[in-house]
């Protein structure tokens, strides 16, 4: 098995409101991160144009846009995506949507992970839903509808990889946001880890905005964020 590379495994999460503030950060941290998520905010903001300029820097795009929406129309708006050269894609946990998202990347190497629970959900966010399940319950079985229509992975916290692997196996790509430094505060998020507890749990890939976007020198930062994944990926094996 080959060494699993920290850096390539850290998605920094570009949630900013412009282009400009978005070119801005991508200049300071260019040659120390690979792979950025764009998401609702910068997409609203700059539109695919802004995906075409991530990409032009040689780095991969996670378009989280958490596709829901009628077959047809995700369909189309999948294959849209697909040929904008993004990597990962984020599609609800919703058969109908998540099939039709799978039909719309067909030819192409688009990855689509469906949205498991929103890690700002905690077990009282479930219930005001009607949704009389643990989060740990219907997390899993999201994933396992995701894998059996074809997904590639999920987006999951990082308290719940290791009962994923049990219901799909080892090849799942199990995405987690809601990564925190130790000491860096929880944010919005109920259910948060530290980059340690993350790679720990089984998890692949680690989305981290704030604590980078914020900080005083957010390279600086992304090289610990590193340093901390690689020793956590290497302890794991």
């Amino acid at each position: 098995m080959s060494k699993i590379v920290a850096r390539d495994r850290l998605i920094f999460a570009l949630d900013v409101p412009s282009a400009t503030e978005a070119e801005r950060l991508l200049d300071r941290l260019q040659g120390h991160i690979s792979f950025v998520k764009v998401g609702l905010e910068l997409f609203t903001a700059a539109g695919p144009e802004m995906v075409k300029r991530v990409v032009d820097r040689g780095m991969r795009v996670f378009l989280d846009l958490k596709f829901l929406d009628i077959e047809e129309t995700v369909r189309r708006a999948t294959a849209r995506v697909a040929a904008m050269g993004v990597d990962f894609l984020t599609v609800h946990a919703n058969r109908k949507a998540l099939s039709a998202a799978v039909q719309g990347r067909e030819g192409s190497s688009l990855k689509l992970l469906a949205v498991t629970v929103l890690t700002n959900f905690d077990s009282h966010d479930l219930r005001d839903m009607g949704i009389q399940r643990t989060v740990q319950d219907l997390v899993t079985a999201r994933a396992l509808l995701a894998s059996e229509v074809g997904c590639d992975g999920v987006v999951a916290s990082g308290e719940e990889p290791a009962a994923i692997r049990q219901k799909v196996g080892p090849r799942f790509v199990i995405v987690t946001p809601g990564v925190r430094p130790a000491g860096k505060g929880v944010d919005d998020h109920a259910r948060s880890t530290t980059p340690t507890q993350t790679i720990a749990s089984g998890t692949d890939y680690l989305v981290i905005g704030r604590p980078i976007r914020d900080a005083a020198d957010p390279a600086v930062t992304v090289a610990e964020i590193v340093a901390e994944m690689q020793a956590a990926f290497d302890a794991r094996g």
